[in-house]
């Protein structure tokens, strides 16, 4: 079994309106491999969008948690765990309040994020990965050197980052694992979600965020190598906790899922005995998260 089926709680599936680009790409994103399925809850949509969303907040939810359409779409679900988890997830986004996912390993942070951020903005992408040797410039800004020292201190030299280019369309930005991001560099977020501004000391502007700007962010506190956020910066963020899976049934049946999909994906013959072996991993895993 490959160690990317390690259990967790989305449950994805492909949609048949993904598009021809989404297609041949080995792990097509959020909104190409569900790209029908998304046009088709756009099409169904008649309630009100909070600015630049491309769904209202109720499909948005259906999105993540599936359901039916009224005109007989089936909408896939993308999270197999409470109702109320997705809620509040949707709402703080509707209500321009930064999300932080807070999870242990193998919970689905990155996978809510990512079809949270492709049903609010069409987009994923703007994305920042952290590690310890994430720099600040990662989150504010850099700049094309050969410019710089060319031309001096231009906006053509500067090279925005995904939460910069998220603030000026007014999309949603993500950033993951946000705990191992050094401290300092952490602290970065504070001005832009309390002020919801980018300032460019350098050219002396800024960037104002405008509506429709949001940012969710992934971590885990379990871990080692984590930097615990400040004080400041967590009261900037809601945070909702993403659970484990309540019975093994729930988890055999989502690890199940997602191998089907990965078997699909690749081409490979099904299995006869996997349900066994998908049983005896998630016993093991369980195991070792009980101690």
């Amino acid at each position: 079994m490959p160690a990317s089926a390690q259990p967790k709680t989305a449950v994805p599936q492909p949609s048949e309106g993904a598009t021809a680009e989404g297609a041949t790409a080995l792990r097509p994103h959020a909104e190409q491999a569900f790209a029908g399925e998304l046009a088709a809850l756009a099409a169904q949509d008649d309630r009100p969008r909070p600015a630049r969303w491309r769904l209202s907040p109720w499909a948005v939810a259906t999105y993540l948690l599936g359901g039916t359409l009224p005109d007989g779409t089936v909408i896939t679900p993308k999270y197999v765990g409470p109702r109320r988890i997705v809620e509040v997830a949707v709402t703080t986004l509707a209500t321009d309040r930064a999300l932080l996912l807070l999870g242990v390993p193998g919970t689905a942070k990155t996978w809510v994020s990512e079809h949270l951020a492709a049903a609010v903005s069409g987009d994923s992408t703007l994305l920042v990965q952290g590690t310890a040797g994430t720099p600040e410039e990662a989150i504010r800004y850099g700049w094309n050197y050969a410019r710089l020292l060319a031309h001096g201190p231009s906006r053509d030299a500067l090279v925005p980052s995904p939460v910069m280019r998220a603030m000026a369309e007014g999309m949603t930005a993500r950033v993951e694992e946000l705990t191992r991001i050094p401290a300092d560099v952490q602290d970065t977020l504070i001005t832009i979600l309390s002020e919801k501004t980018l300032p460019i000391p350098e050219l002396g502007e800024e960037v104002q965020a405008v509506r429709g700007f949001n940012l969710i962010a992934t971590a885990n506190d379990r871990d080692r190598g984590v930097n615990d956020l400040s004080s400041a910066l967590r009261r900037r963020f809601n945070t909702v906790v993403l659970p484990l899976p309540e019975s093994a049934e729930a988890e055999v049946d989502i690890v199940t899922r997602r191998v089907e999909q990965l078997g699909r994906s690749l081409d490979l013959p099904a299995a006869p005995d996997g349900m066994v072996e998908i049983r005896r991993v998630v016993t093991v895993f369980r195991e070792l998260r009980d101690g």
